[in-house]
């Protein structure tokens, strides 16, 4: 069976984009891959290096994954930093990184760029720790989006210097993974673009948000005055309620509300309503299994322990395995 790594981000709570997106391929993988998902709260600290409360952002990140439907028996899911077998193979894979290729990473460009007064040797060194996250478990698939590809593309890099470098054909190369099946994307409550944390609080619809605080988003969602012409086609801002609509609503539903804007008669309000209860309805079996593992220290103490056995049963073989490539052995 192949293996699949993935990270987590290790702050901001999941809201319907992440759900149709990372998610809804997470679960489809955890059955017919030998998955590990890592909370990355070791790569937080790259840009924000004094958290105000890290444990309390790994914990919740981790609840609402459950939540959402992540088999702890079945996939690894596990906090990055305790596995500490990662840190070694980054430190490793450092020696053996050069710092012009780092320098020229794109995301270490913007980075520098948009924070100039934190431009850390962790954020710099992000791919080495990327890569040695996924090197770690010898994954021959990663998930990744367009901004991470360069990162995985270096990962190839450095898994395959290590091979030349100690004449043993040891890494894999991990190869970017598309699950094959086009994801639902969300788009923001503002009519701007993706539903997401960093546009505002009012901009995303989360998993664990109350009836109320999901009315009240949603009934701010931008609109227009309405359509002026019979079928006229949809603008952007239009099309984006529709469409978080036909993620979380019946057809039927979706055909009456595009009926009365085709026909001019449509009122908004009237829709926002309706896409309020849709949206409740859908989440509420999630937000219960979050409010019920929330309260549940003795569960989540068992899944992290479990998590990091596995992990780290898998970690330790590459580590002493590579130790033993390079040369280290104990007297």
């Amino acid at each position: 069976m192949e293996t699949v790594v993935s990270g987590i981000r290790s702050t901001g709570n999941l809201h319907l984009g992440n759900y149709f997106g990372a998610v809804q391929n997470f679960l489809k993988m955890q059955h017919e891959y030998n998955c590990y998902f890592f909370i990355a709260d070791y790569h937080s600290l790259t840009t924000h290096p004094t958290p105000a409360d890290l444990h309390h952002n790994v914990r919740r990140v981790l609840i609402e994954y459950l939540a959402a439907g992540i088999d702890p028996e079945v996939a690894t899911i596990y906090i990055q930093s305790d596995v500490t077998e990662v840190t070694e193979l980054y430190l490793l894979m450092n020696m053996n990184a050069y710092v012009g290729e780092l320098e020229r990473a794109t995301s270490f460009k913007d980075k520098v760029r948009d924070n100039p007064d934190n431009v850390n040797a962790g954020l710099l060194t992000y791919p080495v720790l990327m890569a040695a996250d996924i090197l770690l478990h010898r994954a021959t698939k990663v998930p990744v989006g367009k901004d991470q590809e360069q990162h995985l593309e270096m990962a190839r890099t450095f898994g395959n210097r290590f091979n030349r470098l100690y004449n043993n054909e040891y890494f894999v190369e991990p190869h970017a993974f598309n699950y094959g099946t086009a994801l639902t994307k969300i788009p923001g409550l503002d009519g701007k673009g993706k539903m997401g944390k960093s546009e505002g609080e009012n901009n995303a619809v989360f998993l664990g948000d109350t009836p109320e605080m999901i009315k009240k988003k949603v009934m701010k969602a931008i609109t227009d005055a309405g359509p002026t012409e019979m079928n006229q086609e949809k603008p952007e801002i239009i099309k984006n309620i529709f469409d978080i609509m036909k993620a979380v609503s019946p057809a039927s539903t979706v055909e009456h509300f595009d009926n009365l804007y085709n026909n001019c008669e449509i009122r908004y309000g009237d829709m926002k309503k309706q896409l309020t209860e849709d949206i409740t309805l859908f989440l509420a079996p999630i937000r219960e299994r979050i409010e019920e593992i929330e309260k549940d220290e003795v569960y989540l103490r068992k899944v992290v322990k479990l998590g990091t056995e596995k992990a780290r049963e898998s970690a330790s073989k590459t580590i002493r395995e590579v130790r033993e490539i390079i040369g280290f052995r104990s007297f």
